[in-house]
């Protein structure tokens, strides 16, 4: 049976605005929070996994209390006891990303407690890591990064930047020049028309002028754009035009 004891990590900082990490360099990692501490959510099915990472990442220099828990409902056995939520940590192990399980998970952390979900998986393929985002994971770190890393991109997550390994996008953009065109794997996450859409939207066209060109109502344009930007996990199309060029970059 689990063990449902939490483990708790991390240190507080009266009246300070912000979380001051400080990696194993001694380098200061800052990002900005409310003056109140907050916690991390280390969600993990195995308990000895959670809480050894919950004990390194709560070493470090941090406005933040690290919680390991194996369920959301031990969470919330335990809500009232500790800091406000700020994100959640959830680690997949070597599960992939679009297993329908770690999907609904991720569908529901994110309905239920209104913070980032930031997945932890063993893999770094980029079509596992492109279903995470589109299931609303706000950032994705694999396994095989340092604790410096980890809380790196904890700090972009928490400041509302999105983490994507750099490794996956580099191998991703190398095999695009060398063999695959950019649509094959857009196919994997648009309809043929969305692809025309965000094509468009990346090229800096306004939805009067895509609606023209594809022979399309604006309101259908505004449509497209939503769904794409819920796949994307983008809150505005400057955002899903960023990583459409980074991830899928168009020929000159």
């Amino acid at each position: 049976m689990a063990s449902t004891q939490a483990y708790m990590g991390g240190k507080e900082f009266p009246g300070s605005s912000f979380a001051d990490f400080s990696d194993s360099n001694g380098r200061q990692i800052s990002i900005g929070i409310s003056d109140r501490e907050k916690s991390i959510m280390i969600l993990d099915r195995r308990s000895l996994d959670g809480q050894c990472l919950a004990k390194c990442l709560g070493s470090h220099k941090s406005g933040l209390e690290f919680i390991a828990v194996t369920s959301a409902e031990h969470w919330k056995s335990l809500r009232d006891e500790v800091p406000p939520l700020a994100a959640i940590l959830f680690n997949i192990g070597g599960d992939n990303a679009d297993n329908p399980v770690v999907a609904e998970n991720v569908r529901a952390l994110t309905e239920e407690f209104r913070v980032p979900v930031i997945l932890l998986a063993d893999s770094a393929d980029l079509l596992q890591i492109m279903k995470a985002l589109e299931y609303g994971a706000k950032s994705y770190i694999p396994s095989s990064v340092t604790i410096d890393v980890c809380l790196e991109a904890i700090a972009l997550s928490l400041a509302g930047g999105v983490f994507l390994p750099a490794s996956s996008v580099l191998a991703a953009r190398q095999m695009l020049e060398a063999e695959a065109p950019p649509v094959r794997l857009l196919d994997s996450m648009f309809t043929a028309r969305q692809i025309e859409v965000a094509n468009a939207v990346r090229r800096g066209k306004a939805n009067k002028i895509i609606a023209y060109e594809l022979n399309l109502r604006e309101s259908t344009v505004k449509v497209h754009i939503r769904n794409i930007m819920k796949k994307m996990n983008a809150t505005n199309r400057t955002e899903v035009a960023y990583k459409l060029n980074e991830l899928f970059p168009l020929e000159a």
